[in-house]
Parts: C-alpha cells; structure tokens; sequence
C-alpha cells in the first residue's frame, strides 16, 4: 500500500475505534447533480468519504465496521459507459488500490447492507447530509427486523457520525498541511495575476469589467493544477465591495476605485480562502488608505490573538477591539453618540460597518466542519441579551484552539451612504482575509505569497 492510502486506511481504523465494535458506519459519496438537460454540474466527492478512502468517483459508498473492516461499493467496470464517461476503478481493483478489506458493485448495496448490519449494536451515518440516506437505512433495518424469528439481531441505535468525523477532521495532519500551503500558494498567484493585470489594463487605457479580472484567478488556478475554484468568486469593485457575497460580475472598474477580490482554489480536496483590496489604479487615496490601515490592524491584534490554547473568539474580539477605537479615531462613529471604544463593543455599534466574524474553519470545505463550542464545556451556558435585536442568545465556552487546527482571520470595514456617515468614506468596502495553522507559538499564515500591506500592493501594481 502506498504511503498515502496508508494514511487512509489510519483514518479508518480510528474511526472503527471511535464508533466501538458494535457500530456499522455508512458513508455515501455527493451525488451527481443535473445542471441543465442531458448535463451534469461537475463532480464533486463528498469530503468526509474523501477523508476516509481518497476516491473521487461518484456513486459510491464506503462501509466500515466497529472491527476494522472496510467495504467499498464503487461502480462495476462497463466498457460502454467508460467510453463516454472515462475509466472506472471496479471493484475487482480497489482492495488493492485502496487499501480496502472488500469491494462490491454500487447496485449491491441494498442486497448486502442488510447482512452487514446484522447483530450490530448501533448503525453510524451523517445525519441530514445525504436526503434519502434515513429512508434507505429504514429499509435496510426493515428488512432484518424481519428475520428476527430466524436469529437476526437488529441494531438498536442509530448515531450521527458527523460529530465523531469533524473532530477528527479539525486537526490537520502533516498530507492535509502540505496540500493546504500548496493550494494557499496557487491562490496567492492568482490574486497576484489579477492585481497586475487590473493595473496594467488602466494604464493602457482598456476598459476593465470584474469578470476580467475573474479570468485571470480561473486561470492562475488551473494552470497550476487546482479542479476548480473551492467556491464562487467574489470579484466587486467600487460599492460592490459593500455587498457581503458579491458574485463575480460584469460590473465595471473604474480608475480610483477599490477592488475586493475573496478567491481561492480547491486542490486535491482541500480548500483556500485568500481575500485582498487593492486600488484598481495602483495607489490608495487617503481615504481609502486610512480605512485599510486600519482593517490591517485589526487583523494582525486577531493574528496576534490566534495560538495553542486561546479561544476561538479570541482572533474576533481582538480584530473588534481595534476596530472599535478605529472607528472612533477616524470618524466612522460619532463618540458624542456612541461613547468610548467599550460602549462600541457593549452596544455592537461597530456593527454598521462590521457584521460579520473574523474567521472560520477551513480545510476539506471552505466552511470546514468542526464544533466551535468546547466539547467538555457545552453544559457551562449563559445568557445575555443581544444589544442590537434584543433577543436572548445563549453562550457557551468558546473551541479551545489547538496545533494543527486551521482557521481564516479575515476582518473588514463596508461604509454605505448614510447619513452622519462622512462622505469621503462613502461606497469603500475593504476585507483581508488569510488561512491560519494554529502552532505551539501562534499561527502560520500560509497566504501571505500575496502582498498585505498598502506599500507592498502598491508596489506589485507598479512593477
């Protein structure tokens, strides 16, 4: 077996440990998806079947016993089908390939299910992930409860087993790090390639539009040999930028505008997630330098804030910390209105500008799975009322952080025309977004092959 298939089948027989020797865990692949008629979207795998087997092909199903064993239902060879469709593993191969313990068509998974399921204590699945997955393990257990009066056992319990794979998934080990910096690295270029290519095109008098600059990230990502973008491109110019989940559009770029770009490729599985601001032109005008400053600042108190044994909130309230006081200082906020940097905090006041979190998982997904409450202090719940919607909201103890989890730290500022809202501001939206692997000693930004600060973006666009 080769070095990585190894690291699979470890995956599996720690899950098997997990789930005990009584358990039966199920787990689908996605399923394809029609995009229109006679056309499929692109494939993607499920990623916690991609965590557990390394197989990318659809319609397929990995189960794994509380003892250790591994079946996989994969699709059978067909010499028809692969001419249109490509090659298929099949069965026969993928012990081998895989590491598996026994491989059987896809279409025999109704018919040996319920033999697998048979005297086990507890059948394991993600629940609410896969819509028809709880009816077809309904039909399964039906058909054993069935066979009772000949000696079957049917299992008695049924468990989630998202909560058992997404603390395993939270810690990344050495492959996933490697793959992660690799696709961080690929992202860098493509921001990069876009920053240059927006300067050049406004000093040689070329109209710009946002898909433009699409262009050259799709590019950058695939010809380096990332499968696609780990989600849809945020490209906004100008007042575009105040739009959260702006898409990549036709939107123009203007001289003298600021270009947000939230891109990032997906290779092998895992995901990036970069975010920049940069002038479309080259250089920041003063307004504009002020407010990014002042965003960076915020974001190297979170990167501060982020190491082994710190609260996942901590990167946040640090970021809003500064944020807070920056307002203030810079006019954003009036202090005769609001008070001082703590009543911006206490009254969520910041939230005009700020809305959303500083950060969140990443790994397999962009939005990477994983509790970010501690598991051992879920009962320790309080409750205060939000100072904005007034409704009651219960807290609990923030996920300690530990080495090897990998998180974003992304804040930001968005300023909408509004009145009391000084005018030079106006229709600036500003984000700085880096992927983090939580060290002994703090965080590795592996995104940072893309320039952060105004003087380095300023002068990447000169060159």
């Amino acid at each position: 077996m080769n070095p990585v298939n190894t690291l699979y089948a470890q995956r599996r027989a720690e899950l098997a440990k997990k789930i005990g020797p009584g358990g039966l865990a199920i787990i689908p692949t996605a399923p394809e998806q029609q995009r229109n008629r006679d056309n499929d979207f692109l494939f993607r795998h499920d990623s916690y079947f991609y965590y557990l087997s390394g197989f990318a092909e659809p319609k397929a199903t990995l189960v794994i016993s509380g003892d250790g064993q591994s079946t996989l239902f994969c699709q059978p060879k067909d010499r028809e089908r692969e001419i249109w469709d490509g090659l298929r593993l099949g069965p026969a191969a993928a012990p081998e390939l895989l590491g598996v313990d026994a491989a059987f068509a896809s279409h025999e998974l109704d018919a040996q299910l319920p033999t697998m399921l048979d005297g086990r204590e507890a059948v394991w699945y993600p629940f609410a992930t896969h819509p028809g997955l709880e009816t077809r393990i309904d039909g399964w257990l039906g058909g054993l409860r069935a066979r009772v009066r000949y000696g079957s056992l049917c299992p008695e319990q049924q468990r989630d087993l998202c909560g058992v794979l997404d603390d395993m998934r939270l810690i990344k080990d050495a492959h996933e790090q490697a793959i992660m910096r690799r696709a961080a690295q690929i992202s860098a270029g493509g921001h990069v390639r876009a920053m240059r290519c927006c300067a050049s095109m406004i000093r040689a008098g070329q109209a710009v539009c946002e898909y433009h600059l699409d262009a050259e990230l799709l590019h950058e990502f695939r010809r380096h040999g990332s499968q696609y973008p780990a989600y849809g491109s945020i490209v906004a110019a100008g007042a575009n930028a105040c739009v959260l989940h702006y898409r990549a559009d036709s939107g123009p770029v203007h001289s003298g505008q600021l270009v947000l770009i939230d891109a990032g490729c997906e290779l092998d599985g895992y995901a990036s997630d970069i975010t920049r601001t940069f002038p479309a032109n080259g250089t920041f005008s003063g307004p504009q330098r002020t407010l990014y400053e002042l965003v960076l600042a915020s974001q190297q108190a979170a990167v501060a804030a982020t190491r082994a044994g710190a609260r996942f909130t901590d990167p946040h309230d640090a970021c809003v910390r500064v944020l807070a006081q920056g307002m203030l200082d810079v006019g954003l906020l009036d202090k005769n209105k609001v008070g001082l940097a703590g009543d911006v905090i206490e009254k969520r006041a910041y939230f005009q500008f700020y809305m959303h979190r500083t950060g969140h998982w990443i790994g397999m997904d962009v939005h990477d799975c994983g509790a970010y409450t501690e598991p051992g202090e879920i009962g320790q719940v309080s409750l205060r009322q939000d100072a904005l919607t007034g409704e009651t909201i219960k807290d609990r103890p923030a996920r300690i952080l530990r080495s090897g989890m990998a998180l974003t730290i992304e804040p930001g500022i968005y300023v909408r025309p509004e009145a009391g809202v000084p005018e030079q501001f106006h229709n600036i939206g500003i984000r700085i977004e880096d992927d983090a692997i939580v060290t002994d000693t703090g965080c590795e930004l592996i995104t940072r092959e893309v320039p952060v600060t105004a003087a380095e973006i300023e002068a990447l666009m000169r060159a």
